[in-house]
């Protein structure tokens, strides 16, 4: 009966597949030479079916029936017992010891100021006091985000209320596409939708709304005001619906398959508009001047997942390096206008995360030849000029050209020691997480490729992944040729267990590797060394 069962899911998921996919050949790419880079690259093919939110239910479906019991293997008491033994490769309490070594003494108060709701605002924030001048009994803001810091709506809120610093509290749900919503926020909020806030015990369930009312209760006693200058209102309106009229050009191109030609010459006329709009701007970069306003935080969510998503699926580069040429000067200009503010430094993403978490919230997007190369890129395969893997050691600026770093927190080592911070602080979660990667698929599925909330981790690969994430520590505290002894040890160990392990270590990372999200984990600079450090560990071992 089960392999009945098996039968009709499968034809239920080709079918479904057929129905709500674009066919589309893959363009012939450079080959790798090492074993590591056809691993990686069979890797990033097979990602491309998981864009289809309706295939990835079936086969997560699928996966969770068919799961068989090597990836429950046991835990294998000697092979633990040897890599424990290894000394070349430090203890969790001793690359923590290294790391506040190098930390400077703001880095070293990170961990306190979250929990005191103060300093430099993180995604870890459960309570933002900004400074010590706010308590925490005057806090009149309560703030429903998503968990993975996907949502658009919720930037709008966060950015608002960042940018105003407003004292409030922080409460993370789920978007449906990656787990489900707890019954307290279900009660308060029927539809499920976020974002919500609650504003002086009154509930406000719609992201302009939110702003509204922020703006309104939080205008005076110093306050930023983010409300457009009486001069700029009429000419505020027509931004608003322009923000509309891009929004809907934007969809059209992304999702829709019936002429993309038309979308795509649709799509530009707006954006054309939009660089006009800035480029006429007195004053600043910013829409209306040189002030930061509500109408530049209703087109930021947008216009960032715009450069990322138009460039992965089809090839459209909207946001280009500093020094490049661009038909939308005026447009990269408020991008770096925008990247100059604390409170939009702490809410953006990277072109990696949202080219997979758009596909699960739109009901999928559609490919188009001229982005295969980007796609490959952002995802982590090949570099634009073919010489190198884009998510390989040492890491090409701007990823060569795709995606302008984040040149404030950039430089090597403070992008390297934030990895290790995030890593080192939640280790023991972090390895289980990883070791999803050899376990059993979780049921039921979602349709967020990347998210597995009921997966079950292989306990068989735990030491394994705790020792190799111990060297992959190390070796962004002191480099990677001095970890090589250590890191040398622990791979003869572990593949002295036979591949079946080893390849299940190697799962487990990339696994790790491919959801490490931005901002929710760390920033941009940190995560391309964290994913870059994962391959330079993963090549070991293969």
């Amino acid at each position: 009966m089960l392999f009945v069962r098996i039968a009709i899911v499968i034809s239920l998921a080709v079918n479904l597949t057929h129905a709500f996919s674009v066919p589309r050949e893959g363009p012939s790419r450079s080959r790798r030479t090492t074993t590591t880079q056809r691993y990686f690259t069979l890797l990033m093919m097979n990602k491309r079916d998981k864009y289809n939110p309706i295939g990835q239910l079936m086969s997560g479906l699928i996966d969770a029936a068919t799961s068989s019991v090597s990836n429950n293997m046991e835990v294998n008491r000697e092979l633990d017992d040897r890599l424990n033994a290894i000394h070349a490769v430090p203890q969790w309490a001793d690359i923590r010891a290294e790391l506040e070594k190098q930390q400077t003494p703001e880095e070293r108060k990170f961990r306190d100021n979250l929990e005191l709701g103060i300093g430099t605002g993180s995604p870890l924030h459960k309570l933002r006091l900004f400074d010590a001048s706010n308590k925490e009994s005057d806090v009149r803001v309560t703030f429903f985000r998503d968990s993975a810091s996907w949502c658009p709506y919720c930037q709008k809120v966060w950015l608002t209320l960042e940018e105003k610093r407003i004292p409030y509290r922080i409460e993370k749900v789920n978007m449906r596409c990656y787990g489900d919503k707890p019954a307290s926020f279900t009660r308060l909020q029927p539809s499920g939708n976020i974002p919500v806030a609650i504003v002086d015990g009154q509930v406000y369930g719609q992201s302009n709304d939110i702003l509204y009312v922020l703006e309104e209760s939080f205008n005076q006693d110093g306050y930023k005001s983010l409300r457009p200058k009486d001069a700029d209102r009429m000419r505020a309106q027509g931004l608003l619906r322009l923000e509309r009229q891009i929004f809907s050009a934007w969809m059209y191109w992304l999702t829709g398959s019936r002429d993309p030609e038309r979308y795509r010459q649709e799509f530009i006329e707006v954006l054309n508009v939009v660089e006009n709009e800035l480029a006429s701007s007195k004053g600043g970069d910013f829409f209306l001047g040189k002030d930061v306003t509500t109408v530049d935080f209703m087109f930021a969510p947008f216009l960032e997942r715009m450069a990322a998503s138009l460039l992965f699926f089809k090839g459209f580069q909207m946001r280009v390096p500093p020094g490049s040429d661009t038909p939308f000067p005026a447009v990269n200009r408020w991008f770096d206008a925008m990247e100059k503010l604390d409170s939009y430094r702490l809410t953006k993403s990277d072109y990696y995360t949202h080219c997979w978490d758009l596909p699960p919230q739109l009901g999928g997007c559609t490919y188009e030849d001229n982005g295969a190369p980007f796609e490959s890129a952002i995802n982590g395969d090949r570099s634009l000029d073919g010489t190198q893997g884009s998510w390989e050691l040492p890491l090409q600026p701007h990823n060569g050209g795709v995606e302008p770093d984040w040149g404030w927190c950039n430089e090597d080592g403070m992008a390297r020691r934030e990895a290790v911070e995030r890593l080192s602080a939640n280790f023991e979660n972090v390895v289980k997480f990883a070791a999803r990667g050899a376990g059993k698929k979780g049921m039921p599925p979602f349709s967020a490729a990347l998210a597995d909330p009921n997966a079950v981790p292989s306990v068989a690969m735990e030491c394994s992944v705790d020792i190799m994430l111990r060297a992959v520590s190390t070796a962004m505290l002191t480099g990677c040729p001095s970890s090589e002894a250590g890191i040398s040890e622990a791979v003869d160990t572990i593949i002295s267990a036979g591949d079946q392990h080893k390849e299940g270590v190697v799962s487990s990372l990339a696994y790790l590797r491919e959801r490490v999200g931005v901002p929710r984990d760390m920033r941009l600079p940190a995560a391309r060394q964290f994913r870059a450090h994962l391959n330079w560990a993963i090549e070991k071992l293969l």
